[in-house]
């Protein structure tokens, strides 16, 4: 499968942010893993380890399952966009980089179809001088759009607009579902990348 692709569902970005527009600055937890980062960075979990609501950490290991925090009753546009994957789903959240803010290259762990683990990204907000690379390709990724990107791949981020970037993440298991859209969005993204060569 290819490290990074588009995927056939789509959002309504507006609403999104309007989701996003009805959290407060508290909300907003800092980076746990402060030496991948320069400036901000920071979550605001909408579903983490037992429910708790300043639990930014998807602890792989937890005792634990996965819930909703309470911050998810007042985003009930993202309720509707989980709904639509059905899933397992493990931890959800928005993730912020301020602008001017760097996410130094790093990888992630077992964060790849094979693993049996996806993280997908909606962009909620972005900038076109966001510079977000997987694997040494850059990947464009508009608000709304839906991606699979192979974070067990170096990736890193780069804000050097004037606005925020922020996205919603989903960290979803791969049960037959899942397997059937990334498999079929896979090879329609093979297939216009081939048409476009």
């Amino acid at each position: 499968m290819q490290p990074s692709f588009r995927m056939s569902p789509s959002f309504d970005a507006v609403r999104l942010q309007a989701d996003l527009d009805g959290l407060v600055a508290r909300d907003f937890v800092p980076h746990f893993n402060t030496r991948y980062y320069q400036g901000d960075w920071s979550a605001v979990p909408l579903r983490s380890v037992g429910g708790i609501e300043g639990n930014i950490y998807p602890d792989p290991t937890a005792k634990k399952s996965f819930a909703d925090t309470p911050l998810l009753a007042r985003c009930p546009y993202v309720k509707e966009v989980l709904d639509f994957f059905t899933c397992p789903q493990q931890a959800v959240r928005f993730l912020r980089l301020k602008a001017g803010s760097v996410v130094k290259e790093h990888t992630d762990l077992d964060l790849g179809f094979e693993d049996g683990e996806v993280r997908l990204h909606i962009p909620v907000r972005t900038n076109p001088d966001l510079v977000f690379m997987l694997g040494g390709a850059r990947v464009v990724m508009h608000e709304g759009e839906c991606w699979y990107n192979n974070f067990n791949l170096p990736h890193s981020v780069d804000n050097r607009g004037s606005t925020d970037r922020i996205h919603l993440v989903i960290d979803c298991v791969v049960n037959d579902w899942m397997r059937e859209l990334l498999l079929a969005d896979a090879a329609k993204a093979l297939a216009g990348s081939a048409a476009s060569a």
